[in-house]
Order: structure tokens, then sequence, then C-alpha cells
């Protein structure tokens, strides 16, 4: 049956196509596209919409792959109106919607070290959900608590002890949309860290392909820890190292192909389809796991439904 969804202050686009919203641009439309002016706007339409309707919360698309058929779900994107970045004596309160690395250089200008954040492309709120980390940091090391809104229209605050946090996931609870987080951040003097997040991007640069259209790392490491960027860290059990000892190096599926600088990444190489994409990632992990014995997680989320016959 036809949805009717409420009035909002915001905007709310019907039949929305995905793609030019996800870092890889593929993917079908979605019911609808709802970008809320601000929390009681969002709060006002979640009460109000049919429970039945499925709720999909997304931010820049960073790690996700939406299938070629679309996504029977409102997506929700929040934009300028929780986007806020406030510093604190030893604490960063961020609006879901910040960039990752732009909280990192706001809080290092404020003499805070939240500078794992720099390289971790998308959200806060997606880190939050994904406990993102690099270089031996998580997200969960320093979360303090989020505000969140349910799928009535509540607004909930969660503190982070109750997100059971492990690598690459959190128990945050279904339907609840992340709408802000607290930091705590160690101090530090702001030149010092402005020049390790130089570091960081120089080495990021260096060892993955930034200029390709990929949605960051594909698999999770089954070592269950990111790379620390450390000199002694161990690569044995590396997702890009499975992948590569397994010949996957380069492999290629209509226009998906392993980036050959970093096997882990997943690039739209040439116009490619969600199925491209997701099709190659499968392969990848039914090789690896014949030549290792170890099956791949992905760590990009997939959504939404094939291509209609």
């Amino acid at each position: 049956m036809p949805v009717t969804y409420p009035p909002v202050r915001g905007t709310l686009t019907p039949d929305r196509n995905l793609a030019d919203l996800t870092w890889l641009r593929v993917g079908g439309p979605a019911d609808a596209l709802f970008q809320p002016a601000d929390l009681d706007d969002l709060r006002d339409f979640l009460a109000a919409l049919d429970p039945r309707v499925a709720i999909f919360p997304m931010g820049v698309g960073s790690n996700l792959i939406v299938r070629d058929g679309g996504l029977r779900a409102v997506v929700v994107r929040l934009g300028r109106g929780f986007n806020r970045i406030e510093t604190g004596i030893n604490t960063v309160e961020v609006g879901a919607a910040a960039l990752d690395a732009q909280v990192a250089r706001v809080a290092a200008k404020a003499g805070l070290d939240l500078t794992f954040l720099r390289t971790i492309p998308g959200t806060i709120g997606g880190a939050v959900r994904m406990n993102a980390g690099c270089y031996g940091r998580y997200t969960a090391d320093h979360l303090l608590e989020i505000q969140a809104v349910t799928r009535e229209g509540e607004a909930v605050v969660i503190p982070a002890a109750e997100l059971d946090f492990g690598y690459r996931s959190s128990n945050l609870p279904d339907g609840h949309i992340i709408t802000a987080a607290t930091f705590r951040a160690n101090p530090g003097a702001p030149e010092v860290l402005e020049a390790r997040m130089v570091e960081q991007v120089a080495r990021r640069d260096e060892t993955q392909p930034t200029k390709d259209r990929s949605a960051g790392s594909t698999f999770r490491n089954p070592a269950g820890y990111s790379s620390t960027g450390r000199d002694d860290d161990v690569h044995d059990l590396k997702a890009w190292t499975l992948i590569d000892e397994a010949g996957l190096r380069g492999a290629m599926r209509g226009g998906a192909i392993m980036s050959p600088k970093h096997p882990n990444f997943l690039v739209n190489r040439d116009n490619a389809t969600a199925a491209d994409l997701e099709g190659l990632g499968e392969e990848v992990r039914k090789r690896v796991s014949a030549h290792s014995g170890l099956t791949l997680e992905w760590e990009i989320m997939r959504v939404g439904e094939p291509a209609f016959p």
C-alpha cells in the first residue's frame, strides 16, 4: 500500500536514487530520503511515521554498498543541524553528521587528542556504530555517551558502556538513530597533534588507493584488530595479506577491481554495478577460504535488493 509520509520541516524526497550519495557511486532508489532540519523534526517524523515503515540511517555513504534494486526503507541522512563540534576541557561534543576528519582537526586545534579519527572516512554516527579505529585506537576507547532517537521518536542518552563494543561492532539497538556523541580526549600540544595527523595522512596516501572510488577496507581483519601503524605490526592475519596470498590483488569483475595498491580495497574502476562489486567481494571470500581456510567477513555494509528482473 502507498505510504503517506508525515509533514516535515526538512527535506523529504520520495523514490530518491542513492548512487550519488555513496562513495562507490552505485545503488538504486530508496522509497524516500529524509533530511531533517533539526532534532525536533526528526523526532516528530519518526513518531508520526507508520511503524511498519523501515528506517535506514545513512551518513556520507563511505562504508556502504546499496544494491542495484534499491532500498525499501526511508533513508534518514543527517545534515547541517547535526554537525556541531564543541570542545571542553577534556571532552569533545559532536553531532553525528560531523565528519571524522573534521572532528580530529577541530579537537587538535583545541589541544585535544582525537587524532586517530583523522584518516577514518565517514561521519561520527558511523564511527560509533562500527567502533571505527586505526593505529591501535578505537572509538570505544574515547566515547563517553551518545544521544539517539528511537524508531518511536523518543530522545535517549546511552552510556558507552551499554553499547558493548567489539572489533568493528556495537550493539546499538535496532531502529536507533545516533544524533550526537561525547568523547573523552587527552590533552596535547596543537602543533604536535597536527604533525601527527600530517604523518598519518601521508602514510595513508602512500599505502591506500585514496584517489580511487572505494569504500575503505572491504573486509574485517581475521586477527580481530586494525593495523597499528607501527614498524612491528604483524600482517599474517590481516585481510589484505590473505587476499594477496590467494592471488587476488587486482582481481576484477565487470567494472569492479580489488585495488592493485591495497588488495583489501574494493574499487569501482569503470562504471561498476553494485552486483559487480558485491559479486567480486563474494568471489574473494570464496577463494580466500579455499586457500587459507579462513573466512573473511564484510566490513562494508551491503543493503537493499538486487536489480529487478
